[in-house]
């Protein structure tokens, strides 16, 4: 079984794309190769390959990133299940992990949604979906500011408040009021949640 994210950037032909592009770049080639692991296509949409207990978390990484450009936004499909098919380049593999991805973001882009899952199992996505869809309430209101403190704890989780202060220029007590402002602790348990409801699958 493997995860698939397919994304689209909402928002970007308002945006200068060599503000966020290569800092999305940055992000995916951090954590595998393109193309056959990523590839960023048409301009604003992007697919990325990753284990199943991780997609989750990368999510809310990619999320967080795009987050920090004043009125930007991602749409995030992420399509669980089989690769039977792998070639050199991730847009040309297939399986149902890429079929239940690029069909879902056809389907969330026409329902207004940011964030869903699909996988084989019709419980695990009805019971996943509904937490998404409360947590999209919160991640879709992220300040550029909330984004910021959210990426850089998601990518650098052994980063101090003081180490924080420091790199954003601001007090050690305004990055703790940003951190709980952010429900970073419940981001945390959403993501251990999603990685035992993974499980079950």
């Amino acid at each position: 079984m493997i995860a698939i994210i397919t994304g689209d950037i909402i928002n970007s032909q308002n945006t200068d794309s060599e503000l966020w592009l290569p800092k999305l770049k940055n992000l995916l080639g951090s954590w595998s190769s393109t193309p056959e692991n990523w590839e960023v296509y048409r301009g604003d949409e992007f697919q990325l390959k990753c284990n199943v207990d991780e997609v989750f978390s990368k999510s809310l990484m990619i999320k967080s990133l795009i987050r920090t450009f004043e009125n930007l936004d991602v749409r995030l499909a992420i399509g669980i299940g089989n690769e039977v098919f792998l070639s050199e380049k991730i847009t040309e593999s297939n399986g149902s992990a890429y079929v239940n991805s690029g069909r879902l973001l056809n389907d969330i882009k026409t329902e207004g949604r940011t964030l869903a899952i699909k996988t084989e199992n019709d419980k695990v996505n009805r019971d996943l979906n509904i937490l998404f869809k409360w947590a999209s309430i919160d991640f879709d209101s992220w300040s550029v500011a909330t984004a910021e403190i959210i990426h850089r704890l998601l990518t650098n989780p052994e980063l101090t408040q003081e180490e924080l202060a420091k790199e954003l220029n601001i007090t050690q007590s305004s990055v703790s009021q940003r951190i709980k402002r952010s429900n970073f602790d419940l981001i945390q348990e959403t993501d251990l949640f999603f990685r035992k409801k993974i499980a079950e699958l």
